[in-house]
């Protein structure tokens, strides 16, 4: 498929900065075709491989976002950053990214942990509290992979 290019392509994010915004945000929010063609956006942590241009999340192993990707593997995924309040305006500035891609379970129960591995170092804060969650919650969880098939991001300067 062709994408779009961006429209207000001055306001484009090199693939560098958004890289960066990506190591440095948490939280996305997955957009999913839901049931009755509704759209499904749910917000999600994240955890991004710049070099393979993938995206992870972990979930439950039903629910409805595990229906609306096995209905359609199409999703987009939108993460924004905080914002920086100017000075001389009422507005903020802000960047965010958009990836668009497909979306599949990870079924390799060594690379399923090896995955929940990495998102406990980047969201638990000792060794002892990620050891305690995995025991806990890995059997539990699925690890959903959107591979990135198109990618832009933004810098938006309201004023």
């Amino acid at each position: 498929m062709e994408f779009r290019p961006m429209r207000r392509a001055k306001q484009q994010l090199s693939q560098a900065e958004c890289d960066a915004l990506l190591r440095e945000q948490w939280r996305g929010v997955l957009a999913l075709a839901g049931d009755g063609g509704y759209p499904y956006a749910v917000p999600l942590d994240f955890l991004y491989d710049a070099q393979a241009r993938k995206f992870y999340f972990h979930c439950a192993k039903e629910g409805h976002k595990l229906d609306a990707i096995r209905a359609c593997a199409k999703a987009s995924f939108c993460v924004v950053d905080g914002g920086v309040q100017r000075a001389d305006h009422w507005s903020k500035d802000f960047r965010s990214v958009i990836a668009f891609g497909t979306v599949r379970v990870i079924e390799d129960g060594a690379e399923k942990d090896a995955l929940l591995r990495r998102f406990g170092a980047k969201f638990i804060p000792t060794g002892q509290e990620l050891e305690r969650e995995l025991a806990n919650a890995a059997a539990r969880a699925n690890v959903l992979e959107l591979t990135v098939e198109h990618m832009t991001g933004k810098r938006v300067n309201e004023s």
